[in-house]
């Protein structure tokens, strides 16, 4: 495997581990609401108060911030992204060089 075929692989797997990982965090979220509802109906102290609609809350907002990190952000923010970035400043910063030394021989 040459080293293209093995970033590829490698990103791949990266991606792969991040969306598992979303899923994982998404059943747990699941689950731990539904713990959190039966601990507050059933064996909460005062069954008036709705405590765990604020840690459902808290942690839904987590996952949001989760599926939006793996499912937005790094979707395009990626390896390509990186190296594109990387060569835009590059070109300008061997523009503004050339200009520099342009600036210079007219000075001269």
């Amino acid at each position: 495997m040459d080293k293209e075929q093995q970033e590829i692989y490698e990103y791949a797997r990266k991606r792969l581990r991040q969306k598992k990982r979303l899923y994982f965090h998404f059943v747990l979220f699941f689950v731990g609401s539904i713990f959190l509802f039966i601990i507050n109906k059933w064996i909460g102290v005062n069954k008036e108060a709705n405590w765990y609609i604020w840690l459902v809350t808290l942690w839904f907002f987590l996952f949001v911030l989760h599926f939006i990190k793996v499912f937005i952000t790094d979707s395009f923010m990626n390896k390509k992204w990186e190296a594109e970035q990387i060569n835009r400043l590059v070109t300008m910063q061997e523009k503004k060089i050339e200009q520099l030394k342009n600036e210079i021989e007219n000075r001269k």
